[in-house]
């Protein structure tokens, strides 16, 4: 949020400078991000005086240029040369000196050197109105009145307004401190409070009401307003104003309001704005003509119901909006975005200007649903105080009575069903300093607690009781309070101790964070790189029955929460193949979302591995090789075997799967720990990805049960292994796991290990088979392995082969 360094002096006279004043804020809590200054012409004009040409003859050497003198006072005479057709002794002109910085209407800026120009000396430019960013024209230089004083600086001459603006972080609690006038109280407290000498004093401008308007209330005719929910609409409040002219507003209001970023529009508008960021309270004008059967009437939409809004769009209406209305249709979206057939325009000769209280959580849950954020809902949807309405309606109407003082207003109606108190709170000063961890005298509590607004109501020792004022709405338990005391007491007044006791819990459960740290660095010395991507993703690439998807989505692209990581990982893919980097290994630790069958919110925590590209970069002794399934499936077994204990796998193809066109998964003890394969073709292409990706997603949990509780540590074998081979001709559907399964099944004593180091297909082996030559590990724990014992072995899988997969052995 901004606030104007000149507009906040208004409510708290002050010498301090802007970055002592923003010192003082963030203290209080009111974080000041950043101070930056505001000219309302850029550049301030510095350097730029008023000049008088007291002589202009013709360029000897360029036939249209001009050699002029001029005066800029002090004594000064400038020798200019100067390209402007209606340039002529005696006029008062705008004169640039050496030094000054311009910044034009169009283009860049430039600085005003002396330089020769066709063989004459120029000692600063005389301006015309686009040259200096005051408006367009660029046909001729400015000539000024006869009676403008010489030497003037011209920020004077056109009254540039300069301010410094404050963006100041404020959190969603603090509701009141969205004005000008709720940034004052702090810094006026903050003044008070951290000053030995200097006495602030809060000085908020009353609503005079000057005598005219009071005089002319009724005109018998007035606007009538029902409001037929109160619970959403607290308290209306409104009046007719007749008479107005819809013009551009004053140059003080225009200041403001450009300093702080807001476009003035007219009087009317940039009135009603004021107000709101003045007091916090916004406001909304009707073109009362506008207004059918002379009702205003607050009420939820009805079925069916739409609204042509002020930026020309039709709003579809739901049951839960509050509209404000006249006795046929919609006026507007109340609290949130007015309706264009209702609005002020140049030719709106009366108005009804309202000042409500709308519920916070029925403002809130429309502006979202509708898309809409405006000023006003970001106000109402984070509270506004219902004591306010009158004061801010009243102050509107002053200003433009400032302005037209012929206004005739009607008498003032408030719908208030509910007046609401200020809230008693019980406060202990011994509560206060046990939760601050630090006493803090009472006379020092008392102080900052007046200081911020808040009544002491009684004394009774320890115990007082508090009067929180109606604008302090995130005040409710005595944490606040306590919250309000050391913001101005001061966070770093508070001692940190010289020893912090701590207890020791010692915990046998392996810690989650602990365990990914080591699994990210086993993966990373793989040569993968790790990626964060946001849980966000969009319904163009997953939506099923079981997405989840935002009622507010930030953009169309972004609009359901992922149900893998996968796509995520995809578009990190195509950025780097984009980037001439094709050879990828990344890998991820997030979660995915989604609904189960009952339809309760889920989220899972996945370790994903993404490959793609070369298996290693290209060097002088490799060849270039393309990654595939298998190296997947390396990493896949690594990261098992570094997880798991002695618990039995299950793997299993994958099948029509919506994501990989081949692949596998692996279950233990019913869980699936991991699935992984070659995405779809048709999936890369939506990413415009070049080659094959595999991809693999562990369900972290599920993997994190498999790790053992102790560590089983054995001897080494003393006795050596034998190694022996056996070539297979088998059917080309039988997998190496199956082998292995018949394998460990035979001889479950002697075989410590198998595995396959060749696989043929081709001439010399009969269609449909294949041959497997496989390496069989034997070791004896307790002795040397004889010779018979070995081809004992051998025969019995050779045997088992032969019955259980149809296995042929392949002699030479």
């Amino acid at each position: 949020m901004n606030i104007s360094y000149n507009w906040l002096k208004k409510y708290a006279p002050t010498e301090l400078m802007p970055s002592q004043v923003g010192k003082l804020l963030t203290e209080a809590g009111l974080e000041v991000e950043h101070i930056e200054s505001y000219e309302s012409i850029k550049g301030g004009l510095t350097g730029v005086v008023i000049g008088e040409v007291r002589t202009c003859i013709k360029h000897p050497n360029a036939d249209k240029l001009l050699l002029t003198t001029v005066d800029v006072g002090g004594g000064k005479i400038l020798n200019i040369v100067c390209g402007a057709p209606n340039v002529a002794t005696g006029q008062k002109v705008v004169v640039a000196t050496e030094g000054a910085v311009l910044y034009p209407s169009e283009g860049e800026s430039f600085t005003i050197k002396k330089s020769k120009i066709r063989g004459e000396a120029s000692e600063g430019m005389i301006c015309a109105e686009d040259e200096i960013g005051l408006g367009s024209s660029h046909a001729g230089i400015m000539v000024l009145p006869p009676d403008t004083k010489i030497g003037m600086p011209a920020s004077e001459y056109f009254q540039i307004y300069v301010d410094s603006v404050f963006e100041i972080g404020v959190t969603p609690n603090r509701a009141d401190a969205l004005s000008h006038f709720g940034v004052a109280r702090d810094l006026v407290a903050a003044i008070n409070i951290h000053s030995n000498s200097t006495i602030a004093t809060l000085r908020l401008p009353g609503v005079l009401a000057s005598a005219g308007w009071r005089a002319k209330q009724s005109h018998g005719n007035e606007v009538i307003i029902r409001v037929e929910n109160t619970e959403a609409c607290k308290r209306y409040t409104g009046a007719e104003i007749r008479g107005i002219e819809v013009k551009e507003s004053p140059q003080w209001l225009k200041n403001y309001l450009s300093a702080i970023g807001l476009r003035p529009v007219n009087n009317i508008v940039d009135i009603t704005n004021f107000v709101m960021l003045e007091t916090g309270q916004p406001l909304h004008a009707f073109d009362a003509d506008k207004i059918k059967g002379n009702k205003v009437i607050v009420r939820k939409a009805k079925p069916g119901e739409a609204l042509i809004t002020l930026d020309g769009a039709e709003k579809k209406l739901k049951a839960e909006d509050l509209l404000i209305c006249d006795e046929s249709n919609a006026l507007c979206i109340a609290g949130v975005y007015g309706g264009k057939d209702s609005g002020v325009t140049e030719n709106t000769k009366n108005i009804f200007l309202e000042s409500a209280c709308f519920d916070a959580v029925h403002i809130r849950r429309t502006a979202r649903n509708h898309g809409l954020h405006t000023d006003a809902s970001f106000r109402f949807e984070r509270g506004t105080d219902v004591s306010a309405t009158e004061y801010a309606l009243i102050r509107a109407i002053d200003l433009m009575q400032e302005e037209n003082s012929q206004l005739i207003v009607s008498k003032i109606q408030d719908v208030y069903p509910v007046k609401v108190e200020e809230t008693k709170l019980e406060f202990s000063l011994s509560y206060a300093n046990k939760l601050a961890g630090h006493f803090i005298p009472t006379e020092k509590i008392e102080e900052i607690v007046r200081a911020t607004g808040i009544k002491i109501a009684e004394k009774k020792q320890d115990k007082w009781v508090l009067s929180i004022p109606t604008f302090r709405m995130d005040i409710t338990c005595q944490a606040d309070i306590v919250e309000e005391i050391l913001r101005f007491y001061g966070y770093n007044n508070i001692p940190i101790p010289r020893k912090l006791i701590i207890p020791l819990v010692h915990s046998g459960q392996k810690k989650p964070d602990e365990i990914i740290d080591k699994i990210s660095n086993f993966i990373s010395a793989w040569g993968f790189s790790e990626i964060m991507n946001t849980s966000l993703s969009s319904s163009k690439f997953e939506e099923n029955e079981n997405t989840v998807r935002i009622a507010n989505p930030l953009s169309n692209d972004l609009d359901i929460l992922r149900g893998t990581l996968l796509f995520n990982g995809l578009t990190n893919i195509a950025l780097n193949q984009n980037n001439k980097q094709a050879d990828l290994k990344l890998y991820e630790f997030g979660r995915s979302y989604h609904k189960d069958q009952g339809g309760k919110y889920k989220e899972t925590e996945h370790l994903s591995l993404w490959i793609c590209g070369n298996q290693s970069p290209l060097s002088w002794n490799s060849v270039e090789q393309a990654a595939d399934f298998y190296n997947l499936k390396k990493y896949i077994n690594a990261i098992i075997g570094k997880m798991r204990g002695k618990s039995n796998l299950q793997k299993a193809s994958l099948e029509n799967d919506a994501i990989f066109s081949y692949g596998y998964s692996i279950n233990a003890n019913s869980a699936e720990l991991v699935k992984g394969g070659k995405v779809k073709d048709e999936i890369l292409k939506k990413w415009g990805i070049k080659g094959d990706v595999f991809f693999s997603e562990f369900n972290w949990k599920a993997l994190l049960q498999q790790i053992p509780k102790g560590i089983e540590v054995t001897e080494i074998n003393r006795f050596p292994a034998v190694t022996r081979d056996l070539a297979l001709i088998i059917d080309k559907n039988i997998q190496f796991a199956s082998l292995k399964d018949i394998a460990c099944k035979t001889e479950r004593e002697l075989l410590k290990d198998v595995s396959v180091f060749d696989v043929y297909e081709g001439k010399g082996v009969e269609d449909g088979k294949k041959s497997y030559a496989l390496r069989f590990i034997l070791q004896n724990d307790t002795k040397t392995l004889s010779d018979k014992e070995i081809d004992r072995v051998m025969e019995k899988l050779t045997k088992a082969f032969a019955e259980k997969a149809g296995a042929v052995i392949r002699s030479a």
